[in-house]
């Protein structure tokens, strides 16, 4: 068709078509044709009213030119708007995506050509229906001349099919209409796939078969043994599959879990949801999935069956979430589709093959692969041939256990370890009948393995398999053979474990290696665990270790080392938790409680409040725990800092409460001072002013009859808090000044940065602003380098009513905005809107701005980069407010 008067020049191109289109003819039937009609009377009305040429339209899509990057823009939200107004034949919507892009409108005949055209097309294609995206070009024009009712938000670089560079595109949101698209389809999706140390094998018909699946399916369970190759087959599954979940392919690890109710927490961290005191994992991970095209990949489900109504629950509330799960049996989930994987295929010894026919086969493939892992000049030859079938065959083709034997070829050849093999399963099959066949070979190649070890390996082997979710090398050598009684150097034994398959190493951020089972290997070495003279000592190693650990920890929390520390312990969360339940389960109730109760911190700084709490309190239930000792306290203390954190104020006044009266009881007088401080502090919040004035008075005389200085600073800093919420501001601020010092003298950078943002509430109270701003920044700076979110958000609240106090109510909004965005993936949580009563600044920019300058405002503040942020919060203003006095959003007005 032939279009005239098609401008050229600079020009903005929209393309535009309906998703699911083909979805909807087959539903609607010869409606769909009335459907077409109306759906192109509205786009045309649209495209004429902002002066846009109809280049073409093939069925349902649009392709138009506007001289006008703003008319451009203009027609596409009225076009949303129409299409969103109107009412469709059975309630079913129509959905156009849009993509717009500016470019140069070079003609070839009577249509555009270029690559602004190309692009423009595949700009449109990575939008969702409803959705309009722009590319840069196009924003770089029409951004600060946008009418009331649209802006721009920022999503990011993606790579688009067939464009050499990632584009930059940007979302025009239109107010009144769907906002929270997932992200735009692209050929880089989000994902967190374990990367794969080596090859993967054959499979083609397996991968395509499961691959299907997924795609009627939403619940994919591929069952059988372990040693099967099921997470292998999962994982290259899950990352073919990946570009078709919009919001990513995620892989979740359940082998170190053995509590189902710890499903939801594994999931919620794998995929990057943030934990909310105000309710339950499993709401916040259904609200989170409930939109997003996403695929997870639930690996080694067998050990918690119980848990399996969970992957149904989030099927049922997620519309577009896919599971594929691995597990030795089926979960028996309706809607489910079990896939049995099968072994590799393995040659027919009865046929006489070729050595070029026996390469073919993927048994033989993957023994080739992994030998030359260990003997590079390892090949298949007319010699060991026979011997190389013959392995792969007796061992069912099961990957694991072909990988076992090949590592083997360092010592033995193909014939030898045929004999020996042979020999193994053949003593294995008259004992463990009751097993399927492939498990009992699968074991018997587990068992010749093991049986090969010396009997140091040996020892060291079943010791690690103690062990959840790996280890440092550290940690082996203070649990397996602290005092050296084997007679064997512990990091030659795991290199050699590491070359018989039976341990794996991964590097960990710090460049140190973290040794790890799968988990059938690990299962077999318990078993054998059982059986070592030692087994209790070693548990208790084990327990006792990450109990040193987690104490070693604790005081590390507030200090330089901060995350250095936190990122060690949420690799150890595994063995952490492992450790104190085990503790608990061998009578070790005490250790149990000091070493959850020194892990406190951890929880609350990493966002595990709900599981933090529900450890604690499980431990502070069992009847052998119920005797008022130290560690009982220890552990109150401890659910009393993770219940204040929740913002449930109530329960931590309850913990502290009891932590006290046993420590009156004990007459430990560090204790009974620590415990009198927490009391106090929880008084000071519910407005107890002079049950909190006594508490503070006797613990400060008790820790100066013990000369404790860092408990008097601490103890000093609770009075400075007292006094805030008294109104004696001036008291507040002289005491204040002399902890900060002694801070600094310290060197602690979490009790400086603190009290600094103390100090900062103080002087806003008095009305020294220049001095707030100060503070501030500098005590922002240090959260940042530590990441301390939560204190993050503190300061900003604080910067929000310092800008009120400046009579800057615009960016009083803009930073309620950014704090807002960053606590809200982090849950309810304690700010100085509860601790130091100062006024919600949001309401009160509010009435003064107005309904839509605020929301501008408070929204540009949500896009803004935390390096924004700060420089926002440290310039000074442009007519500073008069200090010292009362301001109208009453930030100087004293607590009652």
């Amino acid at each position: 068709m032939h279009v005239p008067d098609l401008p050229t020049g600079t020009v903005t191109f929209l393309f535009t078509d309906i998703e699911g289109s083909t979805a909807l003819l087959q539903r609607l039937g010869p409606r769909y044709a009335d459907v077409l009609e109306r759906h192109h009377a509205l786009l045309r009305a649209a495209i004429k009213g902002s002066g846009g040429v109809e280049v073409s339209t093939e069925g349902d899509a649009f392709f138009v030119v506007f001289p006008s990057a703003l008319a451009a823009v203009g027609a596409a939200a009225a076009a949303q708007r129409a299409l969103a107004e109107e009412r469709w034949p059975s309630k079913l919507p129509v959905r156009v995506r849009m993509g717009l892009h500016t470019g140069e409108g070079t003609l070839g005949g009577d249509n555009y050509v270029g690559l602004d055209v190309h692009r423009a097309a595949r700009i449109a294609a990575s939008a969702h229906g409803g959705e309009v995206i722009l590319s840069a070009a196009a924003r770089a024009i029409v951004e600060g001349s946008l009418p009331a009712g649209l802006r721009l938000r920022e999503l990011g670089q993606f790579r688009l099919k067939d464009l050499a560079r990632p584009e930059q595109l940007v979302q025009l949101v239109i107010r009144g209409l769907r906002e929270d698209f997932p992200a735009p389809r692209s050929l880089e999706v989000p994902a967190d796939l374990p990367a794969q140390v080596t090859s993967f094998v054959g499979r083609e018909r397996e991968l395509a078969e499961v691959g299907a699946l997924l795609d009627r399916s939403r619940l994919v369970t591929l069952t059988g043994p372990g040693g099967t190759g099921k997470t292998r087959l999962g994982l290259r599954v899950a990352e073919e599959a990946r570009p078709k979940h919009a919001d990513g392919a995620f892989f979740v690890g359940l082998a170190p879990v053995s509590d189902p109710q710890l499903i939801p927490t594994t999931i919620a961290q794998a995929v990057g949801v943030d934990e909310e005191a105000s309710r339950p994992v499993l709401d916040s991970l259904e609200a989170y999935l409930r939109d997003r095209h996403m695929l997870l990949f639930l690996d080694n489900l067998e050990q918690l069956m119980a848990g399996a109504p969970l992957v149904s629950r989030l099927i049922g509330s997620a519309d577009h979430l896919t599971i594929l799960a691995t597990s030795r049996e089926p979960l028996h989930l309706r809607g489910e589709q079990e896939y049995p994987v099968p072994p590799l295929g393995a040659p027919d010894l009865a046929a006489r093959l070729s050595i070029e026919a026996l390469a073919a086969y993927d048994a033989v493939i993957l023994f080739v692969q992994r030998a030359r892992a260990v003997r590079p000049d390892f090949t298949l030859d007319d010699a060991n041939a026979a011997a190389v079938a013959a392995i792969c065959t007796r061992l069912n083709g099961l990957p694991l256990a072909i990988e076992l034997a090949a590592a083997r070829i360092k010592l033995f050849a193909p014939a030898a370890i045929q004999s020996r093999l042979e020999k193994s399963l053949a003593l294995l099959t008259g004992g463990a009948s009751d097993l399927p066949e492939r498990q009992r070979t699968l074991r018997g190649a587990i068992e010749w393995s093991y049986d090969l070890l010396h009997p140091f390996e040996q020892t060291i082997f079943h010791r690690l398999a103690v062990f959840r979710g790996g280890s440092t090398l550290e940690s082996a050598e203070a649990v397996c053979d602290p005092e050296h009684e084997l007679g064997a150097d512990v990091l030659d034994t795991l290199a050699s474990l590491m070359d018989k398959s039976l341990l794996q190493s991964a590097p960990t951020e710090d460049g140190e290696p973290r040794f790890g089972m799968l988990e059938t290997i690990r299962e077999f070495g318990l078993e054998r665990l059982a059986g070592d003279p030692d087994v209790e000592r070693v548990r208790q190693r084990y327990e006792e270790h990450f109990a040193g650990l987690a104490r070693e920890a604790e005081p590390a929390l507030l200090g330089g080392e901060q995350k250095a520390w936190l990122d060690r312990l949420d690799r150890e969360r595994d063995n952490l938790r492992a450790a104190a339940q085990l503790a608990a389960e061998d009578g070790r109730i005490e250790l149990a409680l000091r070493m959850s109760a020194s892990l406190w911190r951890f929880w609350q700084q990493r966002g595990h409040l709900a599981e933090g709490r529900e450890a604690l309190a499980r431990l502070l239930a069992r009847p052998d725990a119920s005797t008022p000792t130290k560690a009982r306290a220890q552990a109150l203390a401890g659910l009393g800092g993770v219940t204040y954190w929740q913002a449930d104020v109530a329960a931590a006044g309850r913990a502290y409460a009891e932590a006290l009266e046993i420590e009156r009881a004990l007459s430990d007088p560090i204790g009974l001072a620590e415990a009198l401080y927490n009391s106090a502090y929880v008084a000071t919040v519910v407005g107890e002013y002079e049950t909190a004035q006594a508490d503070y008075e006797e613990a400060m005389r008790l820790y100066q009859q013990a000369g404790d200085r860092a408990g008097l600073t601490r103890l000093r800093e609770g009075l400075v808090f007292l006094l805030f919420h008294r109104g004696d501001f001036a008291s507040a601020r002289e005491l204040q000044e002399e902890n900060l010092a002694a801070f600094r003298a310290g060197g602690e950078p979490f009790r400086i940065a603190n009290g600094i943002t103390i100090l900062s509430a103080i002087r806003l109270k008095e009305g020294d602003f220049a001095g707030t701003r100060d503070g501030l920044v500098e005590a922002l700076q240090i959260f940042r380098q530590s990441g301390d979110l939560h204190a993050i958000v503190r300061i900003l609240m604080l910067a929000a009513t310092l800008s009120l106090a400046e009579g800057d109510p615009v960016r009083a909004a803009r930073t309620t905005g950014a704090a807002d965005a960053i606590r809200e993936p982090l849950g309810e949580i304690a700010t100085p809107l509860q601790l130091l009563r100062i006024e919600d600044p949001a309401p009160i920019a509010r009435a003064a701005l107005g309904e839509e300058a605020f929301e501008a405002a408070y929204k540009a503040g949500r896009s803004m980069a935390l390096d924004e942020i700060v420089a926002d919060v440290a310039e000074p203003p442009e007519r500073p407010a008069k200090e010292g006095g009362r301001s109208a959003t009453g930030a100087s007005s004293g607590a009652s």
